[in-house]
């Protein structure tokens, strides 16, 4: 047996990926089903608005925040050893959560699971490297993890709405918990353990909250924006957060054991994939937002319902996933991230044509073609982003990651958000008889119009209605065609940054070739 075949996953390996595999899915599903849940938790809870903002917002937040320190503490402590702290942590949080009896005690333990759910993605992709030596396997791997991801952002509503059919809010809280149990008890068995020996400097707390202070004020000085448009406090905290963000990276370059190893930004693989990843999450992220919307507010979908029309793009990302690994092993990944973008301009293209009259069919299969275009950016870019880093730094480099994705969504919602309600409100025409406060609302926001609309004589709500449907519809096709242009170029340019990376396939044949030359018999 050569090392080539050595370094292959067996059965154990795919079988642990699976356990790696569903906590992920589940921490996605946990991102998306507290909207359905809200109005019912609301209600018992007593919540304010501020508090029903808060219970929303501080999971994402705190996930954020942390996965740039959980990433250094699993390379410290071991990936294993952090991974099954935080499916503990994750599984008490959401009983807590699920039992809540006041908005204050949700709040806490929604910061809980957000802490908590920053150890598990790290971990978890940081140990398909581990586990997984062969690139084409490793890629293999990752497009599956990425799967479950993206499947589990989709299933959201669907498991949600089951759920709150069938029994009390807090039920969705408790999705999870089962999962965890799973995982603690065959995570021993079935996952290897990983940590870097070479460390001895204890953990620079300083970094850590420099970070914390740096990305927590720009995710949500930009949610702001994103909510209640441009004005100067959320454009402060955001400065604040880029500030903060400054110094982090001037003390990184100081210290012989930075929280974040900036040397990583050396290899131009990691950098370019990195970029690619940002660039795509921004253009393509904020379509969700109004997607949603469409199926929502304008086609007047129940959330189960637009759940159920959201499975032809979860189908798309699973193709897009999977086939990249497989293309990738022939062709270059540049190219094929590349191809897989323009795929995606299609469906944003398809996407203009999508009506004030709630008409399906462009949307569904715009939004399928968006999510298998970007299945190869996001299975190869961040294959190349743990890949090309070294085996002890594949935490840092993971949770580099999923922080680049993160900070691409909340720019691209705040950019694209903004330049989408910029054009509904410039658009919209309240018909006369109209009462203000209706109004007002109706020219805010559709969803606004919608509420406004809701409570007014069939005949004044339908009036108000029909403009603001084709007020968003114009806002929709300006922002998708906007997106459709800029995705042209991140594909050019993030395929000419990564035109030197070779198929996988040419780089195993590569290996393979270069041990049997060690091998051979001399004389």
């Amino acid at each position: 047996m050569n090392d080539s075949q050595a370094l292959r996953a067996g059965r154990r390996e795919w079988i642990g990926l699976a356990v790696l595999a569903l906590p992920t899915f589940l921490v996605s599903i946990d991102v998306f089903v507290l909207l359905l849940a809200l109005p019912h938790l609301s209600s018992d809870l007593d919540a304010s608005s501020t508090e029903q903002l808060w219970i929303t917002d501080i999971y994402g937040f705190l996930l954020a925040g942390f996965m740039i320190t959980m990433g250094n503490v699993g390379d410290r402590i071991g990936r294993r050893k952090l991974l099954l702290i935080g499916a503990t942590a994750f599984g008490a949080a959401s009983v807590a959560a699920a039992f809540a009896v006041n908005a204050e005690m949700l709040i806490v333990s929604r910061a809980l699971l957000g802490i908590a759910g920053s150890t598990l993605m790290p971990s978890t992709l940081s140990l398909i490297t581990t586990m997984f030596k062969d690139a084409q396997q490793r890629g293999l791997a990752i497009g599956v993890w990425m799967v479950c991801f993206m499947a589990g952002a989709t299933a959201g509503p669907l498991v949600g709405g089951v759920m709150l059919d069938a029994f009390w809010w807090g039920s969705v809280f408790l999705l999870g918990v089962p999962a965890m149990v799973l995982l603690l008890v065959t995570g021993p068995i079935l996952l290897p353990e990983y940590r870097d020996t070479s460390v001895r400097a204890p953990l620079d707390l300083v970094s850590v909250g420099l970070s914390l202070l740096a990305i927590l004020p720009f995710v949500y000085g930009l949610k702001e924006v994103a909510k209640d448009g441009w004005s100067a406090a959320p454009v402060a905290i955001s400065l604040i957060g880029i500030v903060f963000g400054i110094i982090f990276v001037l003390r990184q370059r100081k210290l012989t054991s930075p929280l974040l190893d900036l040397r990583l930004f050396g290899n131009r693989s990691f950098s370019a994939a990195l970029l690619g990843m940002f660039l795509g999450t921004l253009t393509t992220g904020a379509m969700m937002l109004f997607i949603t919307q469409y199926f929502q507010l304008v086609a007047e979908l129940s959330p189960f319902v637009a759940g159920l029309w959201m499975i032809p793009a979860m189908a798309g990302s699973i193709a897009g996933n999977m086939a990249a690994p497989l293309l990738a092993r022939r062709y270059r990944p540049a190219y094929v991230i590349g191809l897989g973008l323009m795929v995606s301009v299609v469906g944003l293209l398809a996407l203009t044509q999508a009506g004030a009259d709630g008409a399906l069919a462009p949307v569904v299969i715009g939004f399928a073609l968006i999510n298998l275009g970007a299945g190869p950016l996001v299975a190869l870019a961040t294959d190349l982003i743990v890949g090309s880093a070294p085996e002890e730094k594949a935490g840092s480099a993971a949770s580099m990651s999923e922080v680049s994705g993160e900070f691409g969504y909340a720019i691209g919602v705040a950019l694209i958000g903004s330049l989408g309600a910029w054009i509904y409100r410039d658009s919209i025409t309240v018909p006369a008889g109209v009462p203000a406060d209706a109004a007002a609302a109706a020219e805010d926001s559709l969803a606004g119009a919608s509420d406004a609309a809701s409570k007014l004589p069939d005949d004044v709500g339908a009036s108000l209605l029909e403009p603001a449907q084709e007020a968003f519809a114009s806002g929709f096709h300006v922002v998708a065609a906007v997106s459709a242009v800029l995705l042209v170029g991140i594909a050019i340019t993030t395929a000419w940054l990564l035109r030197s990376v070779p198929p996988t396939g040419a780089q195993q044949e590569k290996d393979t070739a270069a041990t049997q030359d060690d091998t051979a018999p001399v004389g």
